[in-house]
């Protein structure tokens, strides 16, 4: 049976934020003086977080080691900042009301986030904001649906949001890597429709109370799929592109969920 220790919950919260606060002020220094530890920081952060908060991460796949990759993952929970942070060396591209919250809008900043406005009208601007970090070589993590799922399905892509991989990075397509991140089990349970509430974020739910439950259940197995990379080159238009890359998501969360991986 799958169960939420208050206990545990609280020591995880304890752990984290006694890791995370003393970080705070050198991150922002790395920032500061342009260090390169800037950069390296939050993978290394985000590592030792997943362990702190209880998630054994598998990976699967092959990383796509060309600079700049642009992933493009599907969003269930505010956990993939952790999971997919832990796994990919990249920047999180986020919605501009991000950077408003409190605490967690500050982290997102430290960890080199690119703000969009994910309105329509909008597009052209946070197009040429992720171009810019692109140009300079960064990596870039994409949620292209726009807004968290349920955790068992991927909501179809935006292709307005893939606007940014039309262009060319150094003179060459740039490099788009479809990830699939699925909460496949709790304590070696599956998690299925009737625990992912607990793990997905999504709707009117509070994050507050949400937190504290999710951190307060057991080992959470975080199956992270890393499928082949491909280029607009490879497609008609950016609608195609966004179509095969939900096809290429989706399938890996269901057949994570299913099971059909093993090891890590």
């Amino acid at each position: 049976m799958i169960r939420h220790a208050p206990l545990r919950a609280l020591g995880r919260l304890l752990a984290y934020l006694l890791y995370t606060l003393p970080l705070i002020p050198v991150q922002a220094a790395a920032l500061l003086l342009k260090h390169p530890l800037a950069i390296s920081l939050p993978l290394v952060y985000h590592r030792r977080c997943a362990r702190l908060l209880g998630f054994d991460l598998r990976m699967h796949g092959t990383l796509s080691t060309a600079r700049p990759t642009l992933f493009v993952c599907n969003h269930a929970t505010y956990l993939d900042i952790v999971t997919l942070g832990a796994t990919l060396p990249a920047s999180f591209v986020a919605k501009a009301e991000v950077a408003g919250w409190p605490f967690f809008g500050l982290l997102a900043k430290l960890q080199r986030s690119v703000f969009v406005d994910r309105r329509p009208r909008s597009a052209g601007d946070q197009r040429d904001a992720m171009q810019t970090r692109l140009e300079c070589g960064d990596n870039l993590i994409l949620f292209p649906e726009g807004t968290s799922s349920d955790g068992v399905r991927v909501l179809p892509f935006k292709s307005a949001l893939f606007s940014v991989a039309e262009r060319e990075v150094g003179g060459r397509p740039l490099v788009v890597q479809p990830v699939s991140v699925a909460y496949s089990a709790i304590d070696g349970l599956p998690t299925g429709r009737a625990h992912m509430p607990r793990l997905a974020w999504y709707g009117d739910m509070g994050m507050a109370g949400h937190i504290w439950n999710a951190v307060g259940l057991g080992r959470i197995s975080v199956d992270i799929v890393l499928h082949n990379p491909t280029s607009y080159v490879e497609f008609a238009n950016r609608r195609d592109m966004a179509r095969a890359c939900w096809e290429t998501v989706a399938d890996g969360v269901e057949r994570a969920l299913a099971g059909r991986f093993t090891g890590g």
